[in-house]
């Protein structure tokens, strides 16, 4: 009995203890957090966006009133999504028991048991991540919004807030692109369908899943049936009401959303009922050549201008999504670094053969392995296992280091080697990675941005935006992956624009796992714009294509949108970077850089681009002081051969001296074999090698001495 109750009692510590450490981490991980009322009420301030041009751009109403919704709009998603959502206090108690549950027996987080007030919180203060401090800081910020909020005023700012595919964001948006209408004009189908789109806007579309889009709206309207807020014989009438079956309008409320993001970064406490008059960089003819792209998958398509660092187009059907960046990283994380850090040039030779490095072992697409290649023509093919190298002799933290200087998020985990190939956790978004990318125009980082300036309603400036930059690379260095890239453009993975008829420079990626792709990018840049395709699916389904396919295609596309009318200016070289010739035979049969010899022919020169800090500064020789690998010399049948080592360039004279007598043998062009026969025997004799080129006599050869012995006669001479 004592010794149960000693364990009881044991068991109850532990219990108290861990209860302790889990409220101790709550209330740690929730620690200054509070909720943003600016963040909830931006979209209802009376906003007017300007494009370029300074044109208001067609933007969806900042907010639709509660009093607008038709009472089966609500009841949709309640049905739905949260049917105790007039009954609990911001958490659903039940449900949150049943989904901790399910996540203790798969050792997961999938489970959320998010009610419409969590997912408002979500949606507007944290991010989509699966962590428990996540959770704590959404229960948290959700109890303070059902204190502050009415149960109208939460569904009013929830559907206010949601994304339904397409760019569309919030049920105003929602409304007029699916069907051409206001919110109060919708019929019960019409709440059941957008109702139904908010698991997986892109799954659920009536545009690319008409049948998946109909069962799961049809599922909807059974359960509003169930709770009552239809009859049965209004349910069946609406499951009998066609789906959409083309879009109403085109709009550009992504890029939209990205200018919202940003103004609520400017102005943290902006108030619902301020006016305020947003300059933007907006491109509205080349969202439209965006919006027109088909694709089967989800997407994210961007562009920015170089020279104000400026997005000017963005269409996403998920909204800004976080991925892994495949091969798209070589440039920023290893071959620019290692351009800057003179661990290599374009030319340098590289050896692309099957390497470990402990337990990695980079392998290349189709597991191929070129052998000598150069470091231009390894980044034009994106070959992994070169780049794996030369990141092994950068070393990753340094690698990590840049990226970090380019806006790009790499935490400690991350530096690895495999971060060489975009092995990474999280990823970068597409804003990252063109931020990253323009970069490379001039060495300079400096963020993206969507917004100019921003007036209030009397014309006063409330915001310009800064023009602070960060030196990353030097401007040779950035030319030097600049014309590398032109390589991928012209000959490499990204060939498929090398039709344009104006300097490109670009880079593919392809990411993925045994169960086949998941990531494919193409992004590409001028001396004037950037330009960005990523296609995938949002919940990481495998895809059928490479980035060298669809995206390149779609990056050609955008590309000849951009410059209908007049070309980009090719990238001018700017001081420090040399032009190199090489000894092409010493290239590619030693590997060795050395400036080609001015004395012989310019043919041979293979000429490549250096920082002129790091040019190869030893000359050849060959055809000014001829050289050449000392020739074999043996005695066959009484015969003395020379075999001369093919060297293509120089006239030969072989010499002979023994017996008293000095003898030119042979004078003339290469030949493989120089026989000398009808020697005495026990004489010596001593052959010499001269090479010439251009009638000037190289270093001699002397070659071992010759005697030859006295032939013995068979044992059957007599027969």
């Amino acid at each position: 009995m004592k010794v149960a109750r000693k364990v009881f009692l044991i068991l109850l510590a532990v219990l108290a203890a861990a209860l302790l450490a889990f409220v101790l981490y709550a209330f740690i991980s929730t620690a200054g957090v509070k909720l943003d009322e600016g963040k909830l009420s931006l979209a209802s301030a009376q906003v007017e966006l300007l494009d370029c041009s300074g044109d208001p751009i067609d933007t969806p109403r900042g907010r639709v009133g509660y009093d607008e919704f038709p009472s089966h709009l609500p009841e949709a998603f309640i049905a739905v999504e949260d049917k105790r959502f007039y009954d609990h206090g911001g958490l659903d108690i039940l449900r949150i028991g049943k989904a901790a549950l399910k996540n203790l027996a798969s050792f997961s987080f999938r489970e959320g048991a998010s009610t419409i007030s969590q997912q408002l919180i979500k949606n507007t203060h944290l991010t989509h991540e699966k962590t428990l401090s996540r959770k704590f800081k959404e229960w948290k910020l959700t109890l303070e919004l059902e204190k502050k909020y009415t149960k109208e005023q939460i569904m009013e700012l929830y559907l206010n807030s949601i994304y339904f595919g397409h760019s569309a964001f919030g049920v105003d948006s929602a409304a007029r692109y699916y069907f051409g209408k206001n919110v109060s004009e919708l019929v019960p189908a019409e709440s059941a369908l957008l109702a139904a789109l908010v698991r997986s806007p892109n799954r659920y579309s009536p545009f690319r899943d008409a049948e998946a889009c109909k069962e799961r709206r049809d599922f909807v309207l059974s359960l509003m049936e169930e709770q009552g807020f239809l009859s049965a014989e209004e349910a069946e009438a609406a499951k009998s009401e066609p789906l959409p079956l083309s879009p109403h309008e085109s709009k550009s409320i992504s890029y939209v959303s990205l200018v919202f993001e940003e103004l609520s970064a400017i102005f943290p406490e902006l108030s619902s009922g301020e006016a305020l008059r947003v300059e933007t960089y907006f491109s509205p003819a080349l969202q439209a050549e965006m919006e027109a792209f088909e694709t089967e998958t989800d997407c994210v398509l961007m562009a920015a201008d170089n020279e104000a660092r400026a997005l000017i187009a963005y269409r996403s059907t998920c909204g800004e999504i976080r991925r892994t960046p495949a091969s798209l990283i070589k440039p920023l994380a290893v071959y620019a670094p290692a351009l800057e850090e003179g661990l290599l040039s374009p030319a340098t030779p590289l050896l692309d053969e099957p390497v470990s490095f402990g337990s990695y072992s980079p392998k290349n697409y189709e597991s191929k392995c070129l052998g000598y290649v150069s470091a231009r023509d390894a980044l034009a093919k994106s070959l992994n296992i070169p780049a794996v190298k030369v990141m092994n002799s950068l070393t990753p933290h340094k690698s990590s280091e840049y990226l970090r200087k380019m806006g790009l998020p790499v935490p400690e985990e991350d530096e690895t080697l495999a971060l060489a190939l975009g092995g990474m956790k999280n990823g970068f978004t597409m804003q990252e990675l063109i931020s990253a990318y323009l970069t490379l125009t001039d060495g300079n980082y400096i963020p993206t941005a969507t917004i100019s300036r921003v007036t209030d309603g009397s014309g006063k400036v409330l915001y310009e935006r800064p023009q602070g930059r960060a030196r990353v690379f030097s401007e040779g260095a950035a030319y030097l992956i600049t014309d590398m890239l032109h390589t991928a453009a012209k000959e490499g993975t990204a060939k498929k624009l090398k039709s344009l008829p104006f300097y490109v420079s670009a880079k593919t990626g392809t990411g993925g796992t045994e169960q086949g792709n998941t990531d494919a990018y193409a992004l590409g840049y001028t001396t004037a714009h950037t330009v960005g395709v990523w296609l995938g699916n949002a919940d990481n389904s495998p895809i059928p294509m490479t980035g060298g396919g669809v995206p390149a295609n779609e990056l050609l596309a955008l590309l000849k949108a951009l410059y209908t009318e007049s070309s980009p200016s090719d990238p001018v070289a700017p001081k420090g970077v040399v032009e190199v010739p090489l000894d092409m035979e010493e290239y590619e049969r030693k590997h060795r850089m050395v400036l080609i010899d001015p004395a012989g022919p310019q043919y041979l020169a293979k000429t490549e681009l250096f920082l002129e800090k790091f040019a190869p500064q030893t000359v050849s020789e060959k055809f000014s002081k001829p050289k050449i690998e000392t020739p074999k010399i043996y005695v066959k049948n009484g015969t003395v051969c020379i075999e001369l080592k093919k060297t293509q360039y120089y006239d030969y004279e072989v010499t002979r001296t023994g017996g008293g007598e000095e003898k030119v043998l042979y004078r003339g062009k290469w030949r493989e074999l120089i026989c000398d026969a009808g020697l005495r025997a026990g004489v010596e004799y001593v052959y010499t090698v001269t090479p010439y080129f251009g009638g000037k006599a190289g270093e001699k050869v002397t070659l071992p001495a010759v005697i030859l012995e006295e032939a013995a006669l068979p044992d059957d001479w007599w027969e």
